[in-house]
């Protein structure tokens, strides 16, 4: 190792308990120094710790101290989510000519799986280790009929922490009955520093020429419209403040930007850049590349001061943002999105990239 290079390390230590469920803090740290903290409780990480232009580290995730505050008032910081990432219209689908009713957690939706998600299951964590990153394996399995959902689903996604200072998710589940399957991480950024105010001057791209508008009970129209001449434009680097309140339907509906851009994929499945993100104050820099056909950017409308971060500051309105690779919310009910239908048979697999840096 050269001169100022650590070592890839990964400890351990309690975190608190979750329904009477001892659960675990892992803080996985990379030879540049930035780490990242992880518990098994949601499969929730808790803390990003990323360097800025000066080389000074700032924790750049939204989240709490210990499980106890998850448990009470998640917003999804940081959560796993599962089955069903997104909105699902009225809480039902249809698969195979059978119906399934799931939980109505979203007004009249399904928001992110129900009631008691992946986002509030504690995983089983396996460490693991390669020559440039150490990575936990997460593993959980989700019965025929929890949450409403058909099939015995055995879900295994892997958090990698490179040398590269990439956060790298690894998704991979199997079904023993046809099911729907739609995982996402629902990590809020402030590149700022968590605690540090509003994203409203970071900048952001998104590699996108459509988007999936919505109703005003945030489900898809079934269209794919073009950003062009809209406030929904990131296809060049903007402000997430420049339009935001702008007077535009899609915007009063999401309070803010809360809506499914369609990533230019050049061809379904492989590694894309999805996003970027850059705070210009600091220059931290996040790209954002998945294998998902869409991307979530949610700008923390729903933020009310009700949680007390970490730094003992609460998050307000707009305080982070998300970046939720994902397949179009509302698939199950509509047939002309990608599907997201999960045979016996066949692995469900994607994968998605936040790599860090500074300008």
């Amino acid at each position: 190792m050269g001169a100022g290079m650590k070592e890839l390390k990964i400890t351990k230590k309690a975190f608190g308990k979750a329904s009477g469920i001892a659960c675990d803090l892992y803080t996985l740290t990379n030879s540049k120094g930035m780490s990242m903290s992880v518990t098994n409780y949601g499969g929730i990480v808790t803390a990003l710790s990323i360097p800025d232009k000066n080389g000074t580290f700032s924790d750049v995730a939204l989240g709490y101290n210990d499980v106890e505050s998850y448990v009470k008032n998640n917003p999804y910081f940081g959560a796993l989510i599962g089955r069903y990432g997104n909105r699902i219209a009225n809480a039902a689908f249809t698969l195979e000519g059978v119906t399934y009713n799931l939980a109505a957690n979203n007004g009249v939706n399904n928001l992110h799986g129900g009631i008691k998600s992946f986002d509030k299951v504690v995983w089983n964590v396996k460490e693991k280790t390669a020559a440039d990153a150490v990575g936990l394996e997460l593993t959980y399995v989700s019965k025929d009929g929890e949450e409403g959902f058909p099939g015995t689903l055995r879900v295994t996604v892997v958090y990698w922490l490179t040398n590269a200072n990439e956060f790298k998710i690894e998704y991979s589940a199997v079904t023993d009955k046809t099911t729907i399957v739609n995982l996402t991480q629902h990590s809020y950024f402030n590149l700022a520093g968590e605690g540090s105010g509003d994203i409203l001057n970071h900048e952001v791209m998104l590699n996108a020429d459509r988007y999936t508008p919505v109703n005003e009970n945030l489900i898809p129209t079934g269209d794919l419209a073009s950003v062009k001449g809209t406030p929904l434009d990131f296809t060049l680097t903007q402000k997430v403040g420049e339009r935001i309140d702008a007077d535009f339907q899609q915007l009063k509906f999401g309070k803010g930007y809360d809506h499914n851009w369609v990533i230019n994929q050049k061809s379904p499945g492989k590694m894309t850049l999805a996003a970027t993100v850059h705070e210009p104050k600091t220059g931290r820099f996040m790209e954002v590349f998945t294998t998902e056909p869409g991307v979530q950017l949610y700008t923390g409308n729903f933020l009310d001061g009700t949680a007390i971060g970490k730094s003992g500051k609460p998050y307000e309105f707009r305080n982070g943002l998300c970046l939720e690779t994902q397949h179009f919310p509302d698939s199950p009910n509509k047939p002309e999105f990608p599907s997201v239908a999960l045979k016996p048979g066949a692995t469900y697999q994607t994968a998605t990239t936040y790599k860090f840096s500074a300008r």
